[in-house]
């Protein structure tokens, strides 16, 4: 019988594999995995600032920002000030972007398409159940961990 411990060892392994053929083959198509994150954000829902996004995609600021300087620069995004806030600036995808990542996009479905139809659908049903009751599970313990936590802090 497998321990956890080996099978939580083979899906980091299978992560790892899968988002590395996902990136080269995104990249391959114009714009990483990394950076289509950013640009699926914007294009979904729609023009923000950088804070936005960081907070969103659980990035800090400062990597935002990076980003977002190589976006534009590649004419994928671009700042306009923020109405409301001088100080701030609102990001928008382009035309271009929209375009680079449709693009890689399609690549990316059929990669993922391919890898998975070593599956079944009765267990491709059975691989979603147990991720949801793991990433249900992970959500509990941080959730306790939070508020122990949370608990000390008000001591």
């Amino acid at each position: 019988m497998k321990q956890p411990c080996e099978v939580s060892d083979k899906l980091f392994e299978l992560y790892h594999r899968v988002h590395r053929l996902i990136n080269e083959t995104m990249t391959e198509e114009g714009v990483s995995l990394a950076r289509s994150k950013f640009l699926c954000f914007l294009s979904k829902l729609g023009p923000c600032r950088s804070t936005d996004i960081a907070d969103a995609l659980n990035f800090a600021p400062r990597t935002v920002t990076e980003a977002i300087d190589g976006l534009e620069r590649d004419k994928l995004v671009l700042r306009r000030p923020d109405p409301v806030d001088r100080r701030a600036k609102i990001v928008s995808i382009t035309d271009v972007g929209r375009v680079v990542l449709e693009a890689a996009e399609h690549p990316r479905k059929q990669l993922i398409d391919e890898i998975f139809s070593v599956l079944d659908d009765e267990q491709l049903d059975q691989l979603q159940d147990i991720a949801s009751r793991l990433v249900a599970k992970v959500d509990d313990i941080r959730l306790r961990r939070d508020s122990a936590g949370e608990k000390i802090a008000a001591e």
